[in-house]
């Protein structure tokens, strides 16, 4: 009786050390934060939400035009691409149509064709995207959707997709799945307030976020991200799993790099079964040293300033709008495609307009965002080199992966299985990159509706 006794009790010690302790542990504190100025104030915050609107005056416009008009040049090396980054010769050619062809005034008026709001978070003025859906068939509900940007993009990556799932039979799409659309401006970002004080990284945005679905009254909702939207969306899934019914992101982020993935990089290509790689896997990684490390040392230069001295460079590019274009639509080129680097214009205008892209540069010259944006990488490099405990977290909540061929950098499956451990899609795209909702709308919107369609009916993995 005394060995069964014994027996029941180490039982009991490792079923709790295994399993309710672990279970404790896989839970991210939420925390609260003031990011204004001083002290936060012992009265308690305003809750108010308020209409916004974006507005440009006659003396922005000509501030602007006489910026572009004195704008000074290099020359281009002869047969350079973009290879040098943004292509001076073409560079010539956008801020020419910037100056002449691009309407301030009617782009505007494209901004503020979705309701927009603004309410105080945290001390700071947090600016969304609020659509709701214009009718409803009868017996169908609304399912809330937060979706959140990146760098260098901002809510307008959305402006095409939010139809396609606010009304999606009018636009021939499945409609058994009605949304009803929230995009924030990370802050810091576009028309958000920026941070005061230092720390603010993607757990902090994602807590800002949390609180601001449980302000608009939604306590289930489904959330998707790209870029540093998907590290926002994947932190908001693990600090409040219970109000998250799904995940749905477009570049898997794993930060946590442990010796089976280091193993998998060596002996991958020639066992490739024996660390659960398949076709996909193999051809987005290997060979290593051009697929992965000439890519990653090519495109992170600016990875790299902007997680030591963002306030260095990004001084420059507020006082300089032709320097902010050339900055943030080089990235508009080489994160479509890589292969655009080979052409003179980089393949802008393959994917995008010109009125498109401009519209995402304005956001950043009006709201004079582009410091604040870059620091956002500084206040997170310990969580993206895994020497933070959640970097190291798995995701619980019911997770769908859009797999897109030309995002920066590849990242295989069974690595993104370790993080997220209940993906119940995963899907490799036939074709876009990096800005996907802004890139490839349709593609992304029929695929968040089959994976909303998944967790409706329970399809979760065990």
């Amino acid at each position: 009786m005394l060995l069964e006794t014994l027996f029941a009790v180490v039982l009991g010690a490792i079923i709790y050390l295994f399993l309710i302790k672990k279970k404790k542990d896989i839970i991210v504190e939420m925390g609260d934060g003031w990011w204004n100025k001083g002290l936060k104030p012992d009265s308690e915050e305003d809750a108010t939400i308020y209409p916004f609107r974006v507005e440009i005056s006659e003396a922005e416009i000509n501030y602007l035009h006489r910026r572009l008009e004195e704008a000074r040049y290099m020359e281009s090396l002869e047969d350079s691409g973009f290879h040098y980054g943004f292509n001076l010769t073409y560079l010539k050619k956008v801020v020419s149509y910037w100056r002449n062809q691009f309407n301030c005034k009617k782009q505007v008026e494209v901004l503020n064709k979705f309701p927009q709001f603004k309410t105080k978070i945290e001390g700071l003025d947090v600016h969304f995207l609020h659509v709701k859906p214009s009718h409803l068939l009868e017996g169908q509900t609304v399912k809330p959707l937060l979706f959140v940007h990146g760098w260098p993009g901002s809510v307008y990556e959305f402006y095409k997709i939010i139809p396609l799932l606010t009304d999606p039979m009018s636009h021939g799409l499945n409609g058994n799945h009605i949304f009803e659309i929230i995009c924030p401006s990370i802050p810091g970002y576009g028309f958000s307030e920026a941070p005061r004080k230092k720390g603010f990284n993607f757990v902090c945005a994602a807590r800002i976020f949390y609180k601001l679905m449980l302000r608009l009254g939604f306590h289930e909702f489904y959330i998707q991200g790209g870029d540093w939207g998907s590290a926002i969306c994947t932190s908001l899934a693990q600090i409040a799993p219970s109000h998250v019914k799904g995940l749905h992101i477009n570049m898997p982020i794993v930060t946590s790099i442990g010796f089976k993935e280091v193993l998998s990089i060596l002996l991958g290509p020639y066992f490739p079964g024996l660390f659960g790689f398949q076709a996909e896997d193999i051809q987005g990684m290997f060979p290593f040293k051009t697929k992965i490390i000439k890519r990653v040392l090519m495109e992170s230069g600016y990875f790299h300033q902007q997680a030591t001295k963002p306030d260095t460079s990004g001084c420059a590019l507020n006082d300089s709008p032709v320097g902010l274009a050339a900055y943030i639509l080089e990235k508009f080129a080489t994160w479509t495609d890589i292969h655009f680097q080979h052409l003179e214009d980089g393949g802008l205008e393959k994917k995008f307009t010109l009125d498109d892209l401009l519209t995402n540069v304005m956001i950043y010259w009006v709201s004079g965002c582009i410091v604040s944006s870059m620091r956002f990488y500084k206040e997170n490099i310990k969580l993206l080199l895994g020497r933070e405990r959640h970097a190291k977290l798995p995701v619980q909540v019911p997770t769908g992966i859009a797999m897109f061929p030309h995002e920066v950098t590849y990242v295989p499956r069974p690595w993104i299985q370790r993080k997220y451990v209940n993906i119940i899609s995963f899907n490799y795209m036939p074709r876009g990159g990096h800005f996907a909702a802004f890139e490839e709308p349709e593609l992304l919107a029929e695929d968040i509706q089959q994976f909303v369609e998944k967790v409706e009916k329970g399809n979760t993995a065990k």
